[in-house]
């Protein structure tokens, strides 16, 4: 693909630039990259080095994102360009956000809606690596993606400007902002090369603001990310700021990437982190990667009945009514669309 103009950009003097796409706002010399390696000065003019190509794609269930509380069961074709503004050293998908080349496939917005379209997708997701540095990309498959009916989602870990989040709005559906360590600065800066938590709480809050539906997780990271202290302020917060009925995921770490030498988070301190989150008030808290655990089900808040049972990404049971309410006590469950009921084999991957 040829270079593409970025979004969201000052020119300064000296024929430096500064890009106000994430919260990081770097200056960048002429021929010098941001810190996500994927925005470029060219002569006083940002570029985007990843538009159109794409370093992952394929089809998924939308459960894997997690999105529980909006349009369960759906497909989403998932689509990754390299890149990112963190450098987590237990990154999942270190392989392509961590990257110095600028890889990937050709894969420009229309075959992404196409190709989704194709494979009985409801809605393509913006995930694996980060969104937001992919955001010019994003915003032009977004749009076509909803002229053609389908909706779209970001996974992202919300570091991004309002200007950013005023670009991608009217075309985003959901989002799931991912928190780790229970959002500890001091965690996020030793491990993650991020000197503020403050912004993410600012997207959120622009997010609920333009009425994108919202679900937060956070990965809870044995020794020195499981503070349940920091689980019970950031619980707080939700209930405060994104309201009660706001879905919170604690996602169970594996070891990954630079942090193998510690152990996996064990499910006695998933169930505290768990009970710790659902005592502050918030009525949907779930456990992510600890398949089969009762703590995947989604309970009424009234009468505590299982109303939504999962394994892993599947939905095992479904006991809601047609207008989602609980059908013993009839209390409204807060699910945004509807159920679908997609054939199973998912996810898999395009390249």
């Amino acid at each position: 693909m040829s270079l593409h103009e970025a979004m969201l950009y000052e020119k300064q003097s000296e024929g430096k630039v500064k890009c106000c796409l994430c919260a990081r706002r770097c200056l960048i010399s002429d021929d010098a990259t941001g810190f996500c390696l994927v925005r470029q000065n060219k002569g006083g003019v940002l570029y985007t080095l990843n538009y159109g190509k794409a370093v992952s794609a394929g089809v998924d269930p939308i459960s894997k994102k997690p999105l529980s509380h909006f349009n369960p069961g759906a497909l989403v074709m998932s689509i990754a360009a390299a890149g990112c503004n963190f450098r987590c050293q237990f990154c999942d998908n270190w392989m392509i956000s961590q990257d110095k080349e600028i890889a990937g496939n050709p894969f420009p917005p229309e075959e992404v809606v196409k190709s989704a379209k194709n494979a009985g997708c409801q809605g393509i997701s913006y995930t694996y690596t980060e969104p937001t540095i992919f955001m010019e990309y994003a915003h032009d498959t977004a749009k076509l993606a909803h002229d053609a009916g389908l909706f779209n989602t970001f996974v992202s870990n919300g570091y991004m400007t309002p200007e950013a989040v005023k670009t991608i709005a009217p075309y985003l559906d959901a989002a799931t902002i991912d928190f780790k360590g229970g959002g500890d600065p001091d965690f996020y800066k030793s491990v993650m090369a991020v000197p503020s938590v403050e912004p993410i709480y600012e997207t959120l809050k622009e997010l609920k603001l333009h009425g994108v539906h919202i679900e937060l997780t956070n990965l809870v990271v044995p020794k020195v990310g499981d503070s349940l202290d920091r689980i019970r302020e950031m619980a707080k917060w939700i209930k405060n700021y994104l309201g009660a009925d706001t879905p919170f995921h604690l996602l169970r770490f594996h070891p990954e990437y630079k942090m193998t030498t510690i152990p996996a988070t064990g499910v006695k301190e998933m169930e505290q982190a768990y009970l710790t989150a659902k005592n502050q008030g918030l009525n949907y808290v779930y456990m992510g990667n600890v398949p089969g655990h009762p703590g995947e089900n989604t309970y009424c808040p009234n009468c505590d009945t299982a109303v939504i049972k999962r394994n892993s990404f599947d939905i095992t049971k479904w006991n809601l009514t047609l207008d989602m309410r609980c059908p013993v006590c009839g209390q409204q469950i807060p699910i945004k669309g509807k159920l679908y009921q997609n054939n199973q084999g998912f996810p898999y991957s395009l390249f």
